[in-house]
């Protein structure tokens, strides 16, 4: 896996040459109609694991992701993307959605974020507060009545949070 901070894309040899996988995948997914949040390959249960999470403004359903995971897949197939057996895992980004790029922060400003940064920062690597500022260079961050600024390249990782809370109570009303 390549990169760091905001840099969730990783690449592959194929075809002889390195392969930028999310710039690969992106054509197929816009050109189906939908947003590619991030494309990550981990290593889960001994196995090699290809995590696509797409989302679509109309929302998602199983059979236009088992649609979308047959495109991925053919796509893949088509580079040679050979990394061995793996996984392709093609998913919804979920209620707590990860946000790999600048465009992501942008559209949850004011929103409940979990941040956790590269170095420390204020003391700590994981900060959780509210979004009140992105742009394309850094994001900051509403944390305990203290402002964080912190640069894209130092996100290791990021995802909205859920105040489960109140989730339960709206719901029991």
């Amino acid at each position: 896996m390549s990169g760091g901070g905001l840099a969730p894309t990783f690449s592959y040899v194929g075809e002889g040459r390195d392969v930028d996988a999310e710039a690969l995948l992106r054509p197929v997914i816009e050109t189906a109609g939908f947003e590619l949040v991030q494309a990550v390959r981990a290593r889960e249960h001994g196995r090699e694991v290809l995590r696509v999470v797409v989302d679509r403004s109309d929302g998602l359903d199983v059979d236009s992701l088992a649609e979308l995971s047959e495109l991925v897949s053919r796509r893949l197939d088509e580079a040679g993307f050979e990394i061995g057996p793996y996984d392709l895992q093609v998913s919804s980004p979920g209620i707590e959605r990860p946000l790999a790029r600048p465009e992501h922060f942008r559209r949850f400003l004011g929103e409940r974020v979990k941040v956790k940064t590269t170095a420390p920062l204020a003391g700590s690597r994981t900060h959780t507060g509210t979004l009140i500022a992105a742009d394309d260079d850094a994001i900051v961050i509403a944390v305990d009545g203290d402002e964080r600024r912190v640069a894209h390249a130092e996100i290791a990782s990021a995802r909205t949070v859920v105040d489960w809370d109140a989730e339960l109570k709206r719901s029991n009303a």
